[in-house]
């Protein structure tokens, strides 16, 4: 069955799609099929593998609010065994539409259980908000990766999600687990990098990812040629930092690792 993997942070431009679609790649490299879904209607990890914005195209709102099955939505990338479940613009509504159904925060989870056989790992993009989308990703997942920027305030916004992860855990989904906290956008050649690092390993220990996103041209110019670093430039460090990951990740099942609070 696949691990299913939220890929969350309440704050934008972390590095969250590029996290998503870059581990994704990685993932499918290795050899494991992954799908991603995009949680966002900023929809992003769509453009980002290349498809372009299609009003006529069924995405994950239709999944959710019309009941057309997952299956029926899955779109192939151009790496080979990685797979997307569209996003578009009319998503923002589901936070509206879906406030008065009675399953409102696990309709993701049950659908999303129809794929589980058919893939090693599912990475769900959510949007940039504490919101009844992002809910359903924390409820459906497994486990959550934290992109963090390396900048000033990136403590506290840590701290926050944190904290939404244990009332989620105690009221919805009790299995949840921390992924781990991936630091994303370091700059070796500044000391507040050096400095919010050390500071969030002291305050999070061992849930720090030892892979450092570092900050770099190529990873940021590939979502607009919609590949993933592997298609745009696999030489460079983006390259091998989310290749390094990846391998983290799979080191986490196979050392049988259990939910970290």
């Amino acid at each position: 069955m696949a691990r299913i993997i939220a890929i969350a942070n309440q704050k934008g431009g972390v590095g969250k799609t590029t996290t998503a679609i870059n581990l994704g790649a990685a993932l499918a490299c290795r050899g494991l099929t992954t799908l991603l879904v995009d949680c966002d209607p900023q929809a992003n990890t769509t453009g980002g593998l290349g498809f372009p914005k299609d009003p006529t195209r069924h995405s994950l709102y239709h999944g959710l609010l019309l009941d057309i099955p997952l299956s029926d939505l899955l779109l192939k990338s151009a790496v080979d065994g990685l797979f997307l479940i569209p996003s578009e613009k009319n998503l923002v509504g589901a936070n509206i539409e879906l406030a008065d159904h009675p399953d409102r925060e696990r309709l993701l989870a049950t659908k999303i259980a129809t794929l589980r056989d058919s893939f090693g790992f599912i990475l769900l993009d959510c949007p940039p908000a504490l919101d009844l989308l992002t809910l359903n990703a924390l409820v459906a997942a497994d486990s959550v990766l934290v992109p963090v920027q390396c900048e000033y305030f990136a403590l506290e916004g840590v701290s926050e999600l944190l904290d939404t992860l244990a009332r989620v855990r105690r009221t919805h989904n009790p299995r949840l687990a921390v992924e781990g906290i991936l630091l994303t956008m370091f700059d070796d050649r500044t000391n507040l990098s050096h400095q919010v690092r050390d500071d969030l390993k002291d305050f999070f220990g061992d849930q720090i990812f030892h892979t450092v996103i570092p900050r770099n041209i190529r990873l940021a110019e590939a979502p607009s040629y919609g590949k993933p670093i592997f298609l745009y430039d696999p030489q460079c460090r983006g390259a091998a930092s989310y290749i390094e990951l990846a391998q983290e990740v799979l080191s986490h099942d196979s050392k049988g690792l259990g939910p970290r609070t």
